[in-house]
């Protein structure tokens, strides 16, 4: 079921294969013997293409339940405090540091592990087995993953310290001039990107900054530059270089919890609530 559900949601026996490192004969094979015992047939192929067929949409629905069901049998059957791999960015906020407190003294005591990874890395992670949790800012659209809203924090203009508007308490967007906008490279972090650029009035000039560690490296190299960042995001990257300031009015970006689509919904419920506001 494992397989057939990794081919249905990927619709393409090579990726499935990748996706469950294992070679994809194998993938084949135990979907075409999973059809045997069913007695009917779960996948349209042809030589570019795979679909589901009326029943394979819903055995798909069916095998997810089932492995769900398998999935917290293993939590109740394990140890007392098992081990919650969880993919952040590379800074510890104070909302990160109380999670973990609130993890490892809840009603279902973890030892937190955590695992630093871009988002896309990060999401294939969790989609693989290889994280049981990831966080992410911004909006996530994907059917193979559980997301769920824990929180929301205010975003903040972060300036170079010899920038003109450093000094102010609190700053609108239509005073900043668009074309000092800097922007993490999307591919580092697609629904933080999309979420900023939503959210500023024209879209920037200046060409991504790439990573995280070089967008304050440019920001705070240009008293002209400048960027938007979550709050608690500044706070874990603050520098004399860079200043952080309120915007007016204010706008805020939201905290994702991201699990498999297996996770038994209590687990999912108890890291939200250790996230949460």
């Amino acid at each position: 079921m494992q397989y057939f559900v990794a081919v249905a949601e990927e619709l393409h026996f090579g990726r499935a294969a990748e996706r469950l490192r294992i070679v994809q004969p194998a993938v084949s094979q135990q979907v075409a013997r999973l059809e045997r015992e069913l007695g009917v047939r779960l996948l349209e192929r042809t030589s570019r293409t795979v679909r589901l067929t009326a029943a394979g949409e819903r055995v798909l629905a069916a095998a997810r339940e089932t492995l769900a069901a398998a999935a917290r049998v293993r939590v109740v059957a394990g140890e007392h405090a098992a081990v919650l791999r969880i993919g952040v960015a590379s800074c510890v906020t104070p909302r990160l540091d109380r999670a973990l407190l609130r993890l490892r003294e809840g009603d279902r005591p973890a030892v937190p592990e955590l695992v630093s990874l871009p988002v896309p890395e990060r999401l294939a992670a969790v989609r693989d087995g290889e994280l049981d949790l990831a966080l992410v800012r911004g909006a996530v659209a994907d059917d193979a993953l559980t997301v769920e809203r824990a929180w929301s924090e205010p975003l903040h203009v972060v300036l170079s310290a010899e920038h003109a508007a450093a000094g102010k308490s609190v700053i609108s967007l239509l005073d900043l001039d668009p074309r000092g906008l800097r922007l993490l490279a999307r591919d580092v972090d697609p629904p933080m990107h999309d979420a900023i650029l939503a959210a500023v009035p024209v879209a920037p000039v200046a060409p991504p900054a790439g990573d995280l560690l070089n967008l304050l490296f440019d920001v705070g190299r240009d008293p002209d530059a400048w960027t938007l960042m979550p709050a608690e995001l500044v706070a874990g990257h603050r520098t004399e270089r860079h200043v952080s300031v309120p915007l007016d009015p204010p706008l805020a970006v939201d905290g994702h919890l991201v699990t498999a689509r297996a996770t038994p919904g209590a687990c999912v419920r108890s890291y939200v609530d250790a996230f949460a506001d």
